[in-house]
Order: C-alpha cells, then sequence, then structure tokens
C-alpha cells in the first residue's frame, strides 16, 4: 500500500461550527490521536488570512505524526501556509492550474460526483479523488444526489487514481466502504463534534 493510500484511511475534514465546543485546533489533535490519518481544514467562510493562520497552527499540531494537512477549496491559502496539499471542488479553479500553484511535491484531491466527472479527471495531475456523497448530508447542502455504495463502488472502479468515499458516513460503514474498493473514507460530524473525539476516530480505526 503507498504511502497516499494508507493516509486516505480515515480522513477528518473540519467543520468549524461542529467544532465550536473544542474548537477546531483541539478537535484535530484529538482525533489524529484517535488514528485519523489525513486531515482537510474545511472552512468555506473564513477569511483567507484567517485560514492560513489555522492552517499553520494545524501543522504545528500535526508535527511529527506523518499526518498531511490539505485545504479545501483554497490553493492559495495552502500554498501561503505550505500545506501538504489542497482539495478543489468541480466548480473551483481547474485541477491544472491548481497543480501549477501547488508545484509537484504536494497532494491535489479533486471532488468527483458522477461518473463523467470522474472519466474527464486529467491524468498526473490530480493525486486522488473524493467520491460521494454516499449518503445525504447536512455539512455540505450543495451536494449532488447520494450515490449509495453500489455508485460509490462504480465511480471508484473507473478512478484513475486512489479515492476516498465521503458523505454522511459512520463507524459502521467502514466494511461497505472497503468493499466498494475505495481506499478509506472521510468523516465530518460523526468525529467533528462528538462528546469524545479521540473515542469517535477509534471507533472507525478499529
Amino acid at each position: 500500500m503507498t504511502p497516499l493510500r494508507q493516509s486516505l484511511r480515515l480522513y477528518l475534514v473540519t467543520d468549524p461550527h461542529l467544532c465550536c465546543g473544542v474548537g477546531v485546533i483541539e478537535t484535530v489533535r484529538q482525533a489524529v490521536a484517535g488514528g485519523v490519518s489525513m486531515v482537510q481544514l474545511r472552512d468555506k467562510d473564513a477569511r483567507r488570512e484567517d485560514r492560513v493562520a489555522l492552517a499553520l497552527a494545524l501543522k504545528e499540531v500535526l508535527q511529527g505524526s506523518g499526518v498531511p494537512l490539505l485545504i479545501n477549496d483554497d490553493v492559495e491559502a495552502a500554498v501561503a501556509a505550505d500545506a501538504d496539499g489542497a482539495h478543489i471542488g468541480q466548480d473551483d479553479m481547474t485541477p491544472a492550474r491548481a497543480r501549477a500553484r501547488l508545484g509537484p511535491g504536494k497532494i491535489l484531491g479533486l471532488s468527483c460526483e458522477t461518473e463523467l466527472a470522474v472519466r474527464a479527471v486529467p491524468p498526473g495531475v490530480v493525486d486522488y479523488l473524493g467520491l460521494g456523497p454516499v449518503f445525504g448530508t447536512r455539512t455540505k447542502t450543495d451536494h449532488k444526489a447520494p450515490i449509495g455504495f453500489d455508485g460509490l463502488a462504480q465511480l471508484v472502479a473507473l478512478s484513475p487514481v486512489p479515492a476516498v468515499a465521503i458523505g454522511g458516513l459512520k463507524a459502521d460503514h467502514q466494511k461497505a466502504v472497503r468493499d466498494s474498493g475505495a481506499d478509506g473514507l472521510a468523516a465530518v460530524s460523526a468525529i467533528c463534534g462528538q462528546p469524545d473525539v479521540r473515542a469517535a476516530a477509534r471507533a472507525f480505526s478499529r
């Protein structure tokens, strides 16, 4: 298994509203202690300078852990914070432009919700795909219709790069995600805002 596939195993996407009890930084600290293997900083309402400042603080928390930090939808913030990479959607800058800004040594993820989007992934540009939503979720209201595990398996089979499932996933979905062929799953509300963040993450890693 490649290092990237290992990192995708349990992928935390932060939500500032769900994390408001203990804060994003402490949530990430506890989640990584519980087994999270990749972190995506997602805060669509933050100013870029605040996003960069939070990313720098998270880099300190993650130092020495081997857990990559990516920034959602803001490649410029990822560059400014020297994060490990960025994750973009279909309506953000093009993958080619994002890769040009990030450089060759950074991780670039791309959300894909349809077969057409997966087939259009440019070769040699994107490192992994975020596939879904598997289920509907309140943490992202503008998503397409849920694809379920059958739809996930179809997209995974088409993916030219490693893939992570996203969308309303919980710990008891681990087997179904593995059976689909995906390399891992991304969690938001199932970890962020839980009474015991570390235990919530550990439930996935078990």
